[in-house]
C-alpha cells in the first residue's frame, strides 16, 4: 500500500471522495452516482457506458472545460466538477 491519502472534489457543489489515480467516473461511481446527463433529444438519462473512452455518454464539465470524458479524465484535489 502506498499511503496515499484520499481527496474530495465537488460535483454540482456537493464533496465526493476520490481515491489517487481514479477517473472522475470511477469516482463519481463510487459515489452511487449513477448518471450525470441527459440526451438532448428524449431526456434519457446518461453516466459511464463503455468505459474506456469510445463513446461520449459520461461527458462532463470540469474546471469550466466542457465535454470531458468522466471515463478518461483523471480527478484532482479541488476539481469542480458540473454536470447540467
Amino acid at each position: 500500500m502506498s499511503g496515499a491519502q484520499g481527496f474530495e472534489i465537488l460535483v454540482d457543489g456537493r464533496p465526493v471522495p476520490v481515491e489517487p489515480g481514479q477517473t472522475l467516473g470511477a469516482a463519481l461511481h463510487a459515489a452511487g452516482i449513477r448518471t450525470w446527463r441527459t440526451t438532448r433529444f428524449g431526456g434519457r438519462p446518461r453516466g459511464l457506458f463503455c468505459g474506456i473512452g469510445v463513446c461520449f455518454d459520461c461527458l462532463i464539465t470540469v474546471n469550466g472545460t466542457a465535454n470531458l470524458r468522466a471515463c478518461l479524465t483523471e480527478a484532482h484535489p479541488g476539481d469542480e466538477v458540473t454536470t447540467s
